[in-house]
């Protein structure tokens, strides 16, 4: 009775097995690949995104999707049909030499962006990165053309389907009108209290690579389906039953890479969650990078630098570094961990001024793709803008435009999920906090199994059975907004 539908399942899991090859390419290039590889994986990447193009615009799918359409399907059947679909129109909306173009160039393009930000040279990475523009671009065009929607939203569908630019703007309307006034007052605040003292270092990679094992144990990680290694920029990648996760640390402040480890493992902990009955299926997979970037914000933001958690595990980090004195108290760490304060680079910002960070690159990457900005003109728009929205110039372009990996390896689109993120995730520790008994009392002693546990149930099991917003409204009794998150600033920076 549902032969086409199964027929379906075949074909696409095929396609996914593909795609978790290319994950695991991805994440090898990123953390252990050597620089001479960079051509044949290139080839390799390439030839990985071809066959999946093909497999998609293979002329039997088209009738397939339409003879399961009359097929008596479950309701996760019924929602797997409908990813499908949604799959099958962006991939037949892009010709296969386009593909091949986007992959080639988006390979090539990160690997030279390493060299490019180590050595502050925009200029000599323009013409890869213009290259990666002007097919995302076609490809885009290409999209919303199927779609009936904007270049713009074409893109966004790749990472947060059903999200546009006017819901976007919506919420950024209300941030923006909300976050210039609290931010000064937090800021004026927090500099007529007596400041927080810095730790002692140097604080050594073992023992903070020691310290981010044990917090993701503590978490829930499954180091059977997983590990922890370094990357340029911090990420979680390979495959829903192989998360592998990347930070950076620095010898100099432990904070950094420990909030980054929780960060990319509240990542992990979404793919290890998804629905196990529906691995390498389109339903089986994570809604999409605003509830994604919530997972890992709800981690590090929500919990993690709370004043419960920090109880926690201000003692581990004292003995850790064998420390002394006030500057490892918990009091202390919490002070440190909420202070807020402009700063250049967005992975390390406070989550008052991160959305900020943001908003710029939003309005960057959309008037880049619209053609309202030329590409060569980046460095300065950036700076301009960090001054109009943060107060502060980049002193150099590896601080500024240069410092984030999306946009050469082709993520335009990807954006503004960091922000909708943190909006989302506030809207679901606010729930959890709401249903769960004793939840703050568990994160002090390192417990978080009831939060994960809660989570499983309410994000992370549900896959792509439903939008994002119909995930929030029955986590939290209301769609994606912004209120969650300004009442969760006023009520931790007491501005």
């Amino acid at each position: 009775m549902t032969k086409a539908y199964l027929a379906l399942e075949s074909r696409f899991r095929r396609m996914n097995v593909l795609a978790d090859i290319g994950g695991m390419l991805h994440w090898d290039m990123a953390t252990m690949m050597p620089d001479g590889a960079a051509p044949s994986r290139s080839e390799q990447l390439a030839t990985l995104d071809v066959m999946s193009n093909e497999l998609i615009k293979d002329a039997a799918l088209k009738d397939l999707l339409a003879e399961a359409e009359t097929e008596k399907l479950s309701d996760w059947q019924r929602a797997n049909l409908n990813e499908m679909k949604r799959e099958w129109v962006h991939g037949n909306a892009v010709p296969s030499d386009l593909v091949e173009a986007m992959s080639r160039a988006s390979t090539a393009c990160e690997v030279a962006w390493r060299t490019a930000r180590a050595e502050n040279d925009f200029a000599g990475l323009l013409p890869k990165l213009q290259t990666v523009l002007d097919l995302s671009i076609e490809a885009g065009t290409a999209k919303a053309e199927a779609l009936g929607c904007s270049v713009y939203d074409a893109l966004l569908d790749q990472y947060d389907p059903s999200m546009s630019c006017a819901k976007i703007d919506t919420l950024f309307a209300d941030l923006e009108a909300f976050l210039p006034d609290f931010t000064a007052s937090v800021i004026e605040r927090q500099k007529a209290e007596a400041p927080a003292l810095l730790p002692d270092g140097p604080f050594p990679i073992e023992t903070q690579k020691a310290i981010g094992l044990e917090l993701m144990k503590a978490v829930g990680f499954d180091f059977d389906h997983g590990r922890l290694d370094i990357s340029h920029h911090p990420f979680c990648g390979g495959t829903a039953d192989d998360v592998r996760l990347t930070t950076r640390y620095d010898a100099a402040d432990f904070t950094s890479a420990i909030m980054g480890v929780l960060h990319e493992t509240g990542h992990a902990m979404y793919e290890l969650g998804l629905p196990a009955d529906w691995r390498l299926q389109p339903v089986g997979k994570a809604r999409g990078m605003s509830l994604h970037e919530s997972q890992s914000l709800l981690i590090e933001m929500q919990a993690s630098r709370s004043q419960e958690f920090l109880t926690y595990a201000a003692p581990m980090f004292k003995k850790a570094f064998n420390g002394n004195g006030a500057a490892w108290e918990a009091e202390n760490l919490y002070r440190l961990y909420t202070r807020v304060e402009p700063g250049l680079i967005r992975v390390d910002a406070d989550e008052v001024t991160y959305p900020s960070h943001v908003i710029l690159r939003y309005r960057l990457e959309r008037a880049l793709i619209e053609g309202d900005m030329k590409l060569a003109d980046l460095p300065a728009a950036w700076n301009d803008m960090m001054q109009s929205l943060l107060g502060i110039t980049p002193p150099n372009d590896a601080d500024g435009c240069l410092q984030d990996i999306h946009w050469p390896s082709g993520a335009w689109g990807y954006f503004p999920t960091y922000t909708m993120g943190a909006m989302a995730a506030a809207q679901l520790f606010a729930s959890a906090r709401d249903q769960v008994p004793g939840l703050m009392e568990n994160l002090s002693r390192g417990d978080f199994a009831p939060l994960m546990a809660w989570l499983r149930a309410n994000v992370h099991g549900k896959g792509s059975s439903a939008t994002t917003d119909e995930i929030l409204q029955g986590a939290t009794g209301a769609p994606l907004q912004t209120k969650a998150f300004i009442t969760h600033l006023q009520t931790r920076y007491g501005a």
